[in-house]
C-alpha cells in the first residue's frame, strides 16, 4: 500500500464570474442551438487565451493555479492564507464536489468532509436520518454507524432534537452534528474547512481535541483555519496559499511566521506615516496620522534586542470635541498569539480627565526591555471611545524584530519557549553542605 494519501498535481480551477444567466424563452433555446458550434469554438478560443496569458479577460478567475503537492499517510497538514487564496476550493475539488480545470488530484482512502455549515445534509432529513446517510456515503454499513451513532449524538450534544429536520438547526447546531458525523465516522481521510469558525469556545475546543485524537490514530487531516495558533498546536506541516498559488510549505511554525509577516512592508513595518487627514485610515470620529516603534532613546529601524526598552507612538485626529479616545495596543507573536494588550486608558491620564478639543493628539507607550521573547512581533491598534466602544481598528498597524544577542554560560542556545522572556530575579544559596 502507498504511504501516499494525497497527491495533487498542477491542479488548476477558472471559474467564470459575472451576473447569472437570465430565463430565456424558447425561441432563444433554439437560436443558441444552431449557434452552438460556432459558439464552442469562440468560448474555446478565448479560454485558451486566458489560460495562457495572451491577454486578459475580467469574465474568468484563476481560483487555484498549477498547485502541488502530497500528503503522506497519518500526517496533519494545515492550509492557511487569506480570503479568497482558494482554500476552500482546494477541499471542494479534494472532495469531489467540484472538477479541476487543468490537473489532478488522487485520494488514497475513504474521506470525511467538512467543508461549510451542512454541507452533505438533506435539509428535510432528521438528525438522525442524516447520519446514517452520510455513513452511507462513506460506504459504511448500518451495523458500522450504529457502533458509533451513540458517541455521535453525544458529542453533537442534540439528543433533544435529534429526530427534528435539520432545517430547523441553528448554525451552531448544524456544525456539532456535521463535525461529529464527519470525525467519528472512521474515514481516513478528513478535510476540514474553518469548523471553528462557528460554535462557542467550549465547543472549539472540544473540536480541537477530537482532531487530535483522529490524528494521534494514524489518520490524515487536511486542515484549513484562520485560527494560526490552532494550526501550529494540530499540524506538522503547512502550505500557504496566495492569489491560487502554493507561496511557502515547510514546517507550520516556518510557513505560519512568513505567513503572519506577509502582511507588513518591509520598508515601513515599524513606522506608517498618513500625513493628509483626508485620506488617512479612520472614520468620522479618528484620523490616524502616524504610527511608530523605535528603542526608547532611537529612532524607527534601530536595532530592537531582547534588553531594549521600547516606545510604541500613536498619533491621531480626534474630529469630535469632548470625546475621550484612548489608545489600546495588542501585541501579538510571531505564532499569531498575543503577548500582551495595554490601553492609554487604564493609568490615570490628565487628558482623558478633561473635556478635550478637537484636535491632533499623541499618545505614547513605554515597553521596558527584558520582557518579550526574541522573534517577530506585530501590533494591532483600536482606538477606543469611552470605557469598551472601539471607535477604529487597524490590524497588523506596524511589525518588528526582537533580536537574541544574550550571553550564553551554559549549553541551550536555542530559542526558548513562550510568549515573554522576562529577565527575573533568581537568588541561589547553600542551605547544607553534603558530608562525605
Amino acid at each position: 500500500m502507498s504511504d501516499i494519501a494525497i497527491r495533487v498535481e498542477n491542479l488548476s480551477k477558472l471559474y467564470r464570474i459575472g451576473p447569472r444567466e437570465r430565463y430565456r424563452a424558447l425561441r432563444n433555446i433554439l437560436t443558441d442551438t444552431m449557434y452552438a458550434p460556432f459558439r464552442r469554438i469562440r468560448s474555446t478560443f478565448q479560454r485558451s487565451n486566458v489560460q495562457t496569458g495572451e491577454r486578459s479577460n475580467d469574465n474568468y478567475i484563476w481560483a487555484l493555479r498549477d498547485v502541488s503537492f502530497e500528503v503522506q499517510r497519518g500526517e496533519v497538514v494545515g492550509i492557511i492564507g487569506r480570503n479568497g487564496a482558494g482554500k476552500t476550493t482546494l477541499l471542494k475539488i479534494l472532495s469531489r464536489i467540484t472538477e479541476p480545470t487543468e490537473g489532478y488530484a488522487e485520494i488514497h482512502g475513504r474521506v470525511g468532509s467538512l467543508l461549510e455549515v451542512g454541507t452533505g445534509f438533506h435539509p428535510e432529513l432528521t438528525g438522525r436520518e442524516n447520519i446514517y446517510l452520510n455513513g452511507a456515503i462513506l460506504g459504511m454499513r448500518k451495523a458500522e454507524i450504529d457502533k458509533k451513532f451513540d458517541e455521535i449524538v453525544a458529542f453533537a450534544e442534540i439528543e433533544k432534537f435529534l429526530d427534528t429536520p435539520v432545517k430547523r438547526y441553528s448554525s451552531g447546531m448544524y456544525v456539532r452534528l456535521a463535525f461529529a458525523v464527519a470525525a467519528h465516522l472512521d474515514p481516513e481521510i478528513l478535510l476540514v474547512d474553518e469548523v471553528l469558525a462557528v460554535g462557542d469556545a467550549a465547543f472549539q475546543k472540544k473540536c480541537l481535541g477530537k482532531m487530535g485524537e483522529v490524528a494521534a490514530c494514524g489518520r490524515t487531516v487536511l486542515f484549513v483555519s484562520h485560527n494560526m495558533v490552532a494550526v501550529q498546536t494540530l499540524c506538522g506541516r503547512a502550505y500557504w496559499l496566495d492569489a491560487g498559488r502554493v507561496n511557502a510549505c515547510g514546517p507550520v511554525n516556518e510557513v505560519v511566521t512568513r505567513y503572519l509577516r506577509s502582511g507588513l512592508a518591509e520598508d515601513n513595518a515599524s513606522e506608517r506615516v498618513w500625513p493628509d487627514m483626508a485620506t488617512a485610515p479612520g472614520n468620522e470620529t479618528v484620523r490616524l496620522r502616524r504610527v511608530a516603534v523605535m528603542p526608547e532613546d532611537g529612532k524607527p529601524g534601530d536595532v530592537i534586542t531582547m534588553q531594549t526598552p521600547l516606545r510604541i507612538e500613536v498619533e491621531y485626529w480626534n474630529l469630535l470635541p469632548a470625546v475621550h479616545l484612548h489608545a489600546t495596543l495588542h501585541v501579538y507573536n510571531d505564532q499569531g498569539i498575543i503577548a500582551f494588550t495595554t490601553g492609554a486608558g487604564v493609568e490615570p491620564d490628565p487628558v482623558l480627565h478633561v473635556q478635550p478639543p478637537a484636535g491632533l493628539f499623541r499618545s505614547v507607550c513605554h515597553i521596558p526591555g527584558n520582557l518579550l521573547n526574541s522573534g517577530f512581533h506585530r501590533v494591532t491598534l483600536l482606538l477606543v471611545r469611552g470605557k469598551r466602544e472601539a471607535t477604529y481598528r487597524l490590524n497588523d498597524a506596524i511589525g518588528f524584530e526582537v533580536i537574541d544577542n544574550r550571553e550564553r554560560k551554559f549549553a541551550w542556545y536555542g530559542r526558548e519557549p513562550g510568549v515573554l522572556q522576562p529577565a527575573l530575579r533568581w537568588d541561589t544559596e547553600l542551605i547544607q553542605a553534603h558530608q562525605n
